[in-house]
């Protein structure tokens, strides 16, 4: 198993909030730090410092961690065309010493795409199937060789396909509900499918549909990662749980639940190991107030050291 911290710094946080978490995951033997791709507080409360970009942080992040893997869970095809996109992630993991991931989806934040003047067309599935098979073809491209591709809405013509990762093959995460593209989408292209802010049952039928996606396109499902990412409150008492959660606009019963990682340590045990058995390889602890680092340093000291490996 794999443990990774999640964060949303569209919510309100700075470069210098993100690096805090990042190098006190690394300390503490978290596997990965990854964020997410947004542009637009969600929801009310102080939108300040404003959004950071995340290719940019991951960039100064990689120069600034040593061994915690980087990545975005996940970046839109909305934001960028796949042959600058691949040249972006090749080049923040070449500085990173070969530590990046690629998580990529469709995108759904309308108000933001408006926001910023970022288009945002109602269907974007074909646009997600073409992005992935433009960036994993433009990086596994043997040096010398050129790349052309001729798709509905991209044309590649000779591209050099450079620069390349520093890693054989960039990790590259495909996640969502959907019933039919997505699995397949997964088993296509990914090397990791993650499902998110479901209940137990769910997470297990959503397994359940991807492997039998890659057994029907002849792929040996143990060669694709299972991965949840859920929200995370963690303290050692009631009263500290409680206060976490006002800190991010929320109530402890509202926090509490299936979906949800609410609890002390044992807690906490409890459910990864129900993820565990329902086929999980990394669990991405989605921590929402990221001027919080000791939200960061219980999970660390006090819960990681008796999750399963």
């Amino acid at each position: 198993m794999e443990y990774c911290l999640f964060t949303e710094p569209q919510q309100g946080a700075s470069y210098e909030d993100q690096l805090a978490f990042a190098q006190t995951g690394e300390s503490l033997g978290f596997d990965g730090f990854f964020r997410s791709d947004h542009y637009l507080r969600m929801g009310s409360g102080d939108p300040l410092p404003g959004p950071t970009d995340a290719w940019t942080t991951l960039a100064g992040l990689a120069r600034e961690t040593k061994k915690i893997r980087l990545g975005t869970l996940v970046s839109s095809v909305t934001y960028r065309v796949p042959g600058l996109l691949a040249i972006q992630v090749a080049q923040v993991d070449a500085m990173s010493g070969g530590r990046v991931e690629l998580g990529l989806g469709t995108g759904w934040f309308e108000q933001e795409h408006h926001a910023y003047g970022i288009p945002f067309p109602a269907k974007r599935f074909d646009l997600l199937e073409e992005q992935l098979q433009l960036v994993t073809g433009l990086w596994s491209t043997p040096a010398g060789e050129t790349y052309s591709f001729d798709g509905a809405h991209y044309q590649l013509t000779k591209a050099p396909a450079l620069p390349k990762p520093a890693q054989s093959r960039v990790p590259v995460i495909v996640g969502g509900g959907g019933p039919k593209r997505t699995p397949e989408l997964a088993a296509r292209f990914a090397t990791e499918f993650n499902i998110g802010f479901r209940p137990e049952s769910d997470i297990a039928e959503k397994f359940a549909r991807v492997r039998e996606a890659c057994e029907r396109l002849g792929r040996d499902p143990e060669t694709l990662k299972l991965s949840v990412a859920l929200t995370t409150l963690a303290a050692a008492s009631e009263s500290e749980l409680e206060q976490r959660a006002a800190n991010t606009g929320r109530t402890i019963d509202e926090m509490r639940g299936d979906v949800n990682i609410v609890g002390d340590r044992d807690e906490i045990v409890a459910k990864v190991e129900r993820l565990a058995e329902l086929g999980a390889d990394r669990v991405y602890f989605q921590l929402m107030d990221l001027q919080d680092v000791s939200h960061v340093e219980y999970l660390g000291t006090e819960v990681l050291p008796h999750l399963p490996r």
